[in-house]
């Protein structure tokens, strides 16, 4: 059974910095390509990032870009998202989610067909 479980999430202040992590469990992780997408308060879903299945390809939305890094350690089953210079707009649950095998990573970032997995979500909250 596929168990996605996000952690890290809290309440920070404007330019502050979280580490969210993501752990995995139940299907071949270091074949598997993995995403982070967040639901902001009031709006629809918003993709935030994308890491390959060995780790070595990245995406990111313009919005973040510069600001937050995804990494992964497929020795531990783990998907990270480090996020820095945080914004109130960036104020959302965040989802760690298993793309379906089709889709590499950036291909049709907007497509949330593109999961077929996804983790119960951790809330980040920017506020001062």
């Amino acid at each position: 059974q596929v168990h996605l479980v996000e952690s890290g999430g809290g309440l920070v202040q404007p330019g502050g910095s979280l580490r969210l992590s993501c752990a995995a469990s139940g299907f071949a992780f270091s074949s598997a390509g993995i995403s982070w997408v967040r639901r902001p308060p009031g709006k629809g879903l918003d993709w935030v990032s994308d890491i390959s299945a060995d780790g070595e390809v990245t995406y990111y939305a313009d919005s973040v870009k510069g600001r937050f890094t995804i990494s992964r350690d497929n020795n531990n089953n783990t998907v990270y998202l480090n996020m820095n210079n945080l914004k109130p707009e960036d104020t959302a649950v965040y989802y760690c989610t298993k793309r379906k095998s089709n889709f590499i990573a950036g291909k049709r970032p907007r497509d949330m067909t593109r999961y077929d997995y996804w983790g119960p979500g951790t809330q980040v909250t920017v506020s001062s």
